[in-house]
């Protein structure tokens, strides 16, 4: 296994006002806790509608926007994973579904904490179950 620093990691291709990043980055390692995976390292990289459509073509093969990509790169059962977020989508999302920026911003981040947790998302009933973790995960969160 390549010598990877441990921890959650948030890297900035778009500008993007995430604030309290300690305390969310504690919680989104207690989600791993939670759903009993053990979390190597993390990172969460902000970026473009663009540079996520050029992620999205080289890497799936889908020609289309997309708010978040997870990568899974663990090689153990120790998982490390980069996410990818578009600003962008995040932004139109909010709007859509008439909610906040943050609030839609953080339910992206725990979809892509989930999705390494092992959620899928391509089947009705696993739909289902992930916007029950994520609704969860956003309830915990906002008593935090």
């Amino acid at each position: 296994m390549l010598n990877i620093q441990p921890g959650i990691y948030f890297h900035f291709l778009e500008h993007c006002n995430l604030q309290e990043r300690s305390k969310l980055k504690e919680f989104i390692a207690s989600m791993f806790r939670k759903e009993k995976k053990s979390l190597r390292r993390l990172d969460y990289i902000f970026c473009t509608d663009d540079y996520l459509l050029s992620l999205n073509r080289d890497f799936l093969k889908h020609d289309y926007f997309t708010d978040i990509i997870t990568f899974d790169l663990s090689e153990t059962d120790q998982i490390v994973g980069e996410v990818y977020i578009s600003i962008d989508r995040v932004k139109d999302n909010a709007v859509s579904l008439e909610n906040t920026f943050r609030q839609e911003l953080l339910r992206v981040i725990f979809h892509g904490a989930l999705h390494l947790c092992g959620f899928k998302d391509k089947k009705p009933k696993d739909i289902k179950l992930m916007r029950q973790k994520e609704e969860f995960y956003l309830g915990l969160h906002s008593k935090a």
